[in-house]
């Protein structure tokens, strides 16, 4: 993840120099918006640099799972940085549109330097999500995300730059820098909101119990899963369950139940970390748990 932060980091800085200044000099606002988009991209870069020597770590005593959500953490800050550059943007952009000063056309070397940054973002987003598809990195998913938003942002940029030159409209311009600034928003909160899942221990894809439940039933003498829980620990699953079995048996017996729960499991979920199987004897009386999942709320959430 290192490597493909400095990547990022320098490209960013490379296209969001090139953005702001050459937009200033062009006088178009949506192309200094979109360069002030670039420059949050190099704080970004910055903080999946530190989180990549961080989710290193080996795990400690105060933290015996490892680092590994410090990725989170880090996703969480990359959406404030993008709202932050959103905010600023639609502020910078509405003064532009509701002030009285007299407006100019925008040269020529603002749709030049906005086809240089179409291209160049869009390597960045292929490199970056390839990189984190390879590796199974959330943050470097949701930044591969963010930059696929810059190459839409700049082909917004674009076509008003077009209809700006095209209808002698030198207002199209603030225009277009208002609605980007909106798009950006929107992709913040959209990253805040989904890094949430993981951050208080849920998943993603919830299908993970329905294959669990059925992973169990396959297994001779095992019955009745309930008190499931599955969260993920970076890219894995750690998942715990109840599982009964018949009273009778032997302690080697009902230990070998278990392990066939287990290996069950893990041939149906993939990146399975560790499994906690926790066996009793068929008919025990269950209180009211708080935590997991049963098969019941499976099927009647499939109602």
């Amino acid at each position: 993840m290192k490597k493909t932060s400095w990547v990022s980091m320098a490209g960013n800085a490379i296209l969001a120099t090139a953005k702001i200044v050459l937009g200033l000099l062009a006088g178009s606002v949506a192309v200094v918006s979109d360069g002030v988009d670039s420059s949050a991209d190099v704080a970004i870069s910055i903080i999946m640099i530190f989180t990549a020597n961080l989710v290193n770590r080996p795990p400690s005593r105060k933290y015996v799972y490892g680092y590994t959500k410090a990725e989170n953490i880090a996703t969480k800050v990359l959406s404030i940085v993008i709202l932050y550059a959103g905010i600023q943007m639609l502020i910078a952009s509405g003064k532009s549109i509701f002030s009285g000063a007299e407006r100019t056309m925008p040269t020529v070397i603002a749709i030049y330097v906005t086809l240089f940054s179409i291209v160049g973002k869009l390597l960045l987003a292929y490199y970056q999500y390839r990189q984190g598809k390879r590796i199974n990195s959330s943050l470097l998913k949701a930044n591969a995300v963010n930059m696929r938003n810059d190459v839409l942002i700049s082909v917004s940029v674009l076509i008003g730059l077009f209809l700006t030159f095209g209808l002698k409209l030198p207002i199209l311009d603030a225009v277009v820098g208002l609605l980007v600034s909106l798009f950006i928003i929107r992709s913040a909160f959209s990253i805040f909101m989904d890094s949430n899942v993981e951050l208080m221990d849920g998943v993603k894809d919830e299908t993970v119990y329905n294959r669990i439940f059925e992973a169990v039933d396959r297994v001779d003498g095992a019955k009745n899963p309930h008190r499931v829980r599955s969260h993920q620990i970076g890219s894995h699953y750690l998942i715990l369950l109840d599982i009964e079995v018949d009273g009778n048996l032997s302690l080697l017996e009902a230990h070998l139940i278990a392990n066939q729960v287990e290996t069950g499991i893990k041939q149906a979920v993939e990146n399975v970390y560790d499994i906690v199987v926790h066996v009793e004897p068929t008919g025990v009386q269950h209180h009211a748990e708080k935590f997991g999942v049963c098969k019941e709320m499976i099927d009647l959430s499939i109602t």
